[in-house]
């Protein structure tokens, strides 16, 4: 019988993403799918810049970033005219490397990270399923289903559910998947175009109740409309492109020349009740799922995979306790159920059907988005909440201190400083301490005593601007949130630090009974 440190069920982006993550830690993973392959039609489009910072110590950033398209605005239009414009480069500069939304095809996505996975090592269990799983003591117990019809039984410490929606892992947990279904029938189109939207930006029409959104791919007219279908009557399969409401298109002053592929579907708004039940978690649309409305679902997902692989690849190294895997449901539901939250009120609002609500979309809101749009700050926060820099950790118990604006849980601030970019991922996955200043002596010795990646940065005004203190300490965790800020920098606040969370790894003492 084959034994793994992680079983994944599923190999969507957040399970592949889980898989690599967990590989460049040196975790032995399996990783199994029912399908053939990758997908081949673009399903997700939006690759948020939060997504890209994350992906930079996996290797990923820079080759996602130059096979997509780079979109710098959205734009909202009424009645065949655009009213308002956020540009997103304008909004984003000062915060991230990625200051844009990344539209890249989940196809090609997705092709990506199996030429990743096969390059460390890893190989999807294709036309394989998940059949059922049973926990016994110190591991997991799976039994996977062929598509030739004979099962394998595999062991694994840990078992990850990336299995989608209709997840194996969830049922057979009974965690509760919590919400409703929209009435609505979505529509998603892969489309050829033409006219004053068809120039590679992101466009939304404000017109009607009737939804729809163009993201473009490229600078010709190709592109992704996602929008609703009103009234339709009998099988949805059965529907056409012929049957969406072209109303909403021609707002945007978009004609379609050709149509690609066509698909509906019906979009859940849900959260599950648990994230972690004994040695068995979700992730992504397995844990959570929710309007299209903003283009969060996969980056939501893939920050799962991230926040729980160091966790898995510390515990399983033996470098920390179980219980730190609890955190992970701590730190990642809180969010989910904000954003589920969040894209059910937008998306009612944009589909909402009575005279008010049509005065509200086409009179008042893009006037107050041109008009918010020209404040500094209200630019930067709509793009940090569309572009997931907001999410932050503070009231995890793996978060502690401040020091200057920064807080323990916090994103940490991007800064680039003559050519020195805080965000260069070290040579491996790991914890690292930061000094915008001078390290001192004591910081320096515990470091280099414990294997402990140290970063000095000289001193710049850049960083008094993005909130640092002169000479303070900055613990970060693998997944690049701030755990530690100590305005001493001393190595005690470190082991005391380790101590506390009962980090095998790094401390000296016992650990005390506020450990985790």
């Amino acid at each position: 019988m084959d034994r793994y440190d992680v079983l994944i069920a599923g190999a969507g982006p957040t399970g592949m993403v889980l898989a690599l993550s967990l590989a460049k830690q040196g975790i032995r993973v399996c990783i199994v799918d029912k399908a053939d392959g990758p997908g081949t039609t673009s399903r997700a489009m939006a690759v948020q810049a939060r997504t890209l910072e994350l992906y930079r110590p996996l290797g990923l950033a820079e080759e996602v970033a130059a096979a997509g398209r780079p979109n710098p605005c959205i734009n909202l239009w009424v009645r065949g005219k655009r009213r308002a414009q956020l540009s997103l480069r304008d909004a984003g500069a000062r915060l991230t490397p990625y200051p844009y939304v990344l539209i890249y095809p989940q196809d090609a996505h997705e092709q990506l990270l199996v030429r990743h996975l096969e390059a460390a090592g890893v190989a999807i269990l294709r036309r394989t399923e998940l059949a059922g799983f049973e926990e016994m003591g110190d591991y997991v117990l799976a039994r996977l289903r062929r598509a030739s019809g004979d099962d394998l039984q595999v062991e694994a410490r840990y078992l990850a559910g990336c299995d989608g929606a209709r997840s194996t892992v969830r049922r057979q947990l009974g965690t509760g998947f919590g919400g409703g279904t929209y009435d609505h029938l979505f529509y998603v189109a892969d489309v050829q175009s033409r006219g004053p939207a068809a120039n590679g930006e992101i466009h939304l029409s404000l017109e009607t109740s009737d939804f729809v959104i163009f993201l473009g791919y490229d600078d010709s007219g190709r592109g992704r409309l996602v929008g609703t279908i009103r009234d339709a009557h009998g099988d949805a399969d059965a529907l056409s492109f012929n049957d969406v409401s072209h109303r909403a298109m021609a707002s945007l002053g978009l004609e379609v020349e050709q149509v690609h592929w066509f698909s509906t579907y019906r979009v859940h708004h849900r959260v599950t009740d648990h994230y972690r039940k004994g040695r068995a978690f979700l992730l992504g649309d397995a844990a959570h799922v929710h309007s299209p409305a903003g283009g969060q679902g996969m980056n939501t997902g893939i920050g799962d995979a991230v926040n729980l692989a160091w966790k898995l690849a510390a515990v399983v190294r033996g470098d920390a306790s179980d219980s730190l895997l609890d955190t992970y449901e701590q730190e990642r539901i809180a969010f989910a159920r904000k954003l589920v939250d969040t894209t059910d009120r937008l998306f009612s609002f944009v589909t909402a059907e009575s005279g008010f609500a049509d005065f509200m979309r086409t009179r008042i809101a893009p006037m107050f988005a041109s008009a918010a749009y020209g404040i500094g700050p209200v630019r930067e926060m709509i793009f940090r909440i569309l572009s997931q820099t907001t999410i932050s950790y503070h009231d995890s118990p793996l978060s502690s201190g401040a020091a200057g604006r920064v807080h323990g849980g916090d994103r940490l601030p991007w800064v680039l400083r003559e050519g020195l970019d805080n965000y260069a991922p070290p040579g491996r996955i790991d914890w690292q301490v930061h000094v915008y200043g001078e390290a001192y002596p004591d910081l320096r010795a515990w470091c280099d005593r414990h294997g402990m990646i140290l970063r000095e940065f000289d001193w710049g005004a850049e960083h008094d601007e993005a909130g640092f203190a002169r000479n303070a300490g900055y613990l970060l965790r693998p997944d690049g949130y701030v755990a530690l800020c100590d305005p001493g920098a001393s190595a005690q606040a470190l082991e005391d630090y380790f101590c506390e969370l009962d980090y095998r790894r790094f401390r000296m003492c016992q650990p005390g009974p506020a450990a985790l």
